[in-house]
């Protein structure tokens, strides 16, 4: 009798272990907290799933630090770029998805439920949603990172009111470099584009508006080639890619447009990615692991539009959401 008193107790806890370990199981975890993030969890919570969001220390993403979004249906005059986040969270709290300012430091897809770690915490997942986004690139010539937060940066909209009445070099042609470039023109006194081509490839509207403002120059066919400075930026070198010529653009900043890289390291021998480091997903948003989804820049390169990161955020988590269902079912 002793025995089997033993075994039922042993039971009994057993049960109540194994009860308080699914309480902290979360049926979905997003892993970032950009538009295609937020999105996702505004999604998943509203299907009444038990959601966590790891948005990082500064949810938002990029679009947080956009002065003015122009193109995001439902904002006829356009949004600040931090209140368009702001908002987006708001609604994705209303919705019951728990909002962690925490960042996923190791991730584990090969046991179910998956194990996502931060620096002070493990989490289980039924499913996860991949949107950690892309970080702008790096030019990686010589005093660029020596003097990145003094004088080098990656976002005018954080930097530019420190070059009032300064000369700034903006690399690049695309649509960051020039939007960044003309939102610069409200504080420098001269915005110098280098630009490796002998034309943009930012939007046709964003020309228009660069070459009608009195405060940007061109410079180019030209590569930035090293920073120059002492306590803080003083010049850039640059050199013209079809004379070879060289020579130095007097500035007092460089702020660096030149494309973007994948937050996709923490992944590595997790999911697959393509040959630059980009999430491989079908057009359901499911990666190679059932259960893993991936949404937004993190594997859809090729627009890089808030509108599209959101969709796809909501497309990952109906996807998640049909998976749970179809789990279920087969239990």
């Amino acid at each position: 009798m002793l025995d089997l008193k033993l075994t039922q107790t042993q039971q009994e806890t057993q049960s109540r272990a194994s009860a308080e370990q699914e309480a902290h199981v979360y049926e979905v975890i997003v892993l970032g907290g950009a538009p295609a993030g937020l999105t996702a969890a505004l999604y998943a919570g509203r299907a009444a799933r038990k959601t966590l969001l790891l948005a990082g220390p500064y949810p938002g993403g990029q679009v947080a630090t956009t002065e003015l979004v122009e193109n995001f249906p439902g904002f006829p005059k356009g949004i600040n770029g931090a209140e368009l986040a702001q908002r987006m969270q708001r609604q994705t709290e209303r919705f019951g998805a728990q909002i962690m300012m925490d960042t996923a430091t190791k991730v584990d897809f090969s046991t179910s439920p998956f194990a996502v770690w931060t620096d002070s915490k493990t989490y289980r997942g039924r499913t996860v949603i991949i949107a950690t986004g892309a970080f702008p690139r790096r030019l990686g010539v010589p005093g660029e990172a020596e003097f990145f937060g003094r004088g080098v940066s990656t976002c005018a909209t954080c930097d530019g009111f420190f070059y009032k009445d300064k000369r700034v070099v903006v690399v690049g042609g695309g649509d960051s470099a020039i939007d960044e470039g003309l939102y610069l023109t409200k504080f420098a006194r001269e915005v110098v584009v280098v630009h490796r081509r002998d034309q943009l490839r930012a939007a046709k509207i964003y020309q228009e508006r660069a070459f009608a403002n009195p405060k940007m120059r061109f410079v180019w066919d030209s590569v930035a080639e090293k920073v120059l400075g002492d306590q803080t930026v003083t010049g850039v070198r640059v050199r013209n890619v079809k004379t070879e010529d060289t020579s130095i653009i007097e500035a007092d900043g460089m702020f660096v447009y030149v494309g973007m890289v994948p937050g996709t390291k923490l992944f590595t021998d997790q999911i697959e990615m393509d040959e630059r480091g980009y999430i491989v997903t079908d057009s359901h948003q499911r990666t190679n692991v059932p259960g893993v989804f991936a949404a937004g820049d993190v594997q859809s390169p090729d627009f890089r539009q808030i509108v599209v990161a959101a969709a796809s955020g909501a497309m990952a988590a109906i996807e998640a959401d049909r998976f749970l269902v179809e789990q279920s079912n087969a239990t």
